[in-house]
């Protein structure tokens, strides 16, 4: 390993594109292996599209546009990016699979490369690449980004959005409490102090992405439970999981009402209108507080901290994994996977990591030194965010099982049942396994 000092020159084929990463201003001397990038050369006449999702953060897009133009005017590739909703991106890919037309790379969500993984190329040699050259991948970026049992790689994991607690720091004191309890019973009366004082707490429980997710699988984890053991049995109607149920059905009072409702985007808006005092996000609330200098007090008594570790002795966390896959009925494989290096490497990379403050936080283990980093402790738990051991579908395999049971909400669904009051606990559990079952047995 070494550290470079120096601009290295990475060949693509016919032509000679400065894709390496370099310190610098913007630069942070991270650990880097000399190692030689994929012979692939870039098909003549080779034109690229790529869908995405939209960004939380403004960076995101912008920073991830600039790479793009970058690339383009490197290699002379057009590139067109789309940038959709989250709920639609999922919709979009099926079509693609399902046609064999579309986008030539999908940059989607953690599972979805399962879904799909006949219709997909093996990047195998790509993912090695980077992997040797900027430290190796983080547990979860691996877990998620090879086709299960197999050392093959099916996407290139390029972030990772986790969602642990965020919260308004002088209202937890006025609660009566100095930080986040680690204990479960312990959380629950915060939250329930919290509502008492007319600052309720607000976790999403609708169809979202990122957040429910997040959220309910927080909750199951917690104490103890999981949909599928590890021999890929569905595990759902269990003690484990009917605590669970009961303790969320405790948290729905402490809560602000509609979250029921709530996609993504939720919690962001009512976090920082101050309707609630506590949730479970990335750092793009955070990151909107520190850039609207109306919101500099708000952003000052805003800060984070691990959801409660409960009965496994260690956070009970996940992330969002932002997967990269290639179609195989792109007429242009080269030229995709020289655009994932190209955003992968520390000279395009770096700067989005930075400009998003760790939104989409690194999955290779070199990043952490970047610089960003120590640039604020309030955002230093997002760090290892793609490190977390916990995945959907936790602990059983991730496949096309695993991905569709997220996609169709299973688990979001159970909470939310309970939380309503339409279902009791042990209803709920009986009838998510029955969906569960149905893409496991298929």
């Amino acid at each position: 390993m070494n550290i470079i000092t120096r601009r290295n020159t990475l060949a693509l084929g016919a032509g000679a594109l400065a894709a390496a990463a370099l310190p610098g201003a913007g630069y942070s001397a991270i650990p880097v292996a000399n190692v030689e990038p994929p012979k692939m050369e870039i098909e003549k006449g080779a034109t690229l599209r790529v869908l995405r999702p939209t960004k939380f953060v403004d960076p995101d897009e912008t920073i991830w546009r600039q790479s793009t133009d970058k690339f383009v005017k490197a290699t002379g590739v057009p590139v067109r990016v789309d940038f959709i909703g989250w709920e639609d991106l999922r919709p979009q890919t099926a079509v693609a699979a399902r046609t064999g037309a579309g986008p030539d790379i999908v940059v989607g969500w953690p599972d979805d490369p399962h879904l799909y993984t006949d219709k997909i190329l093996d990047l195998s040699e790509l993912a090695d690449y980077l992997g040797r050259k900027y430290g190796g991948w983080y547990f979860l970026a691996e877990k998620y980004a090879q086709k299960w049992g197999t050392k093959t790689w099916i996407a290139i994991p390029m972030g990772g959005s986790s969602g642990p607690c965020v919260y308004r720091e002088s209202w937890v004191k006025a609660a009566g409490f100095d930080k986040i309890p680690n204990d479960l019973e312990q959380f629950l009366k915060l939250c329930q102090a919290l509502q008492k004082i007319n600052h309720p707490v607000g976790f999403a429980l609708g169809n979202a992405v990122g957040d429910a997710n997040a959220y309910c699988n927080w909750l199951l984890w917690a104490h103890g439970g999981y949909m599928v053991d590890d021999d890929g049995k569905v595990t759902l109607n269990r003690k484990q999981t009917i605590d669970a149920l009961k303790y969320a059905k405790e948290m729905y009072p402490t809560m602000i009402s509609g979250t029921l409702g709530w996609g993504d985007p939720s919690n962001n808006k009512a976090f920082i209108a101050g309707d609630i005092s506590l949730t479970s996000n990335g750092v793009s609330i955070y990151y909107a507080l520190k850039n609207d200098p109306k919101m500099a007090e708000v952003a000052a008594d805003t800060n984070h901290a691990h959801m409660p570790a409960g009965l496994v002795g260690k956070p009970p966390e996940s992330a969002l994994i932002l997967n990269a896959m290639v179609f195989k009925h792109t007429k242009f494989p080269n030229a995709a996977q020289q655009y994932l290096r190209f955003m992968m490497e520390q000279e395009q990379y770096e700067p989005w990591l930075t400009g998003c403050i760790g939104y989409w936080a690194q999955p290779l283990k070199a990043y952490a030194q970047a610089a960003v980093w120590t640039s604020d402790p309030k955002i230093a738990v997002y760090k290892d965010s793609c490190a977390n051991e916990f995945w959907n579908g936790y602990k059983g395999p991730i496949t096309a099982a695993s991905g569709a049971a997220t996609a169709d909400y299973v688990n979001v669904h159970m909470f939310a049942a309970v939380a309503s009051g339409s279902a009791t606990p042990e209803d709920a559990a009986a009838e998510a396994e029955k969906r569960a079952q149905r893409y496991y047995k298929s």
